[in-house]
C-alpha cells in the first residue's frame, strides 16, 4: 500500500479519490493551477501544489510539472483520474520511468486499446467475443 498518492487532476474526480485514499489511511498531495488555488480539491487534500497557470495545457497537462511534484511531495504514486493525462500512454511511462507507480493501465495497454483494430486483435487473443470482421492493414474496399 501506498503511504503518499499524488492526485493529477481537479475538481469532483480529485475529491473522490482524496476522499478514498482518506479512508484507507493514505496521504495525499493535489495539484492546481493558479485558476483552482482555493478549489475544494486543493482544500481537502492533506498538501496541495500549484502547477502553473489557469489553463490546462499551462498547468494540468504539465507532466514534467506533476512528476517534480510528486518527487518535492515524496509521493510514490500518482493517480490521473479522469480526462487530461489519465490516457497518455507517455506520461504513464514517465511515471514509472521516475520510479513512482501510476495508478491505471500501463503504457502498452493504452497505446493497443487506442487502435480499434488493435483492441479487437487483443481482446479475441484473450479469448472475449467480438464481432467478426476484417482488420488487416489493407482497409481498401
Amino acid at each position: 500500500m501506498f503511504e503518499k498518492v499524488l492526485i493529477a487532476n481537479r475538481g469532483e474526480i480529485a475529491c473522490r479519490v482524496i476522499r478514498t485514499c482518506r479512508k484507507l489511511g493514505i496521504r495525499t498531495v493535489a495539484v492546481y493551477s493558479e485558476a483552482d488555488a482555493r478549489a475544494q480539491h486543493a482544500r481537502l487534500a492533506d498538501e496541495a501544489w500549484p502547477i502553473g497557470g489557469p489553463r490546462p495545457q499551462d498547468s494540468y497537462l504539465r507532466g514534467e510539472a506533476i512528476l517534480e511534484v510528486a518527487r518535492k511531495s515524496g509521493a510514490q504514486a500518482i493517480h490521473p483520474g479522469y480526462g487530461f493525462l489519465s490516457e497518455n500512454a507517455d506520461f504513464a511511462e514517465a511515471v514509472e520511468a521516475a520510479g513512482l507507480v501510476f495508478i491505471g493501465p500501463k503504457a502498452a495497454s493504452m497505446r493497443k486499446m487506442g487502435s480499434k483494430a488493435g483492441a479487437k486483435q487483443l481482446m479475441h487473443a484473450r479469448g472475449v467475443p467480438v464481432v467478426p470482421g476484417y482488420t488487416g492493414e489493407d482497409q481498401d474496399p
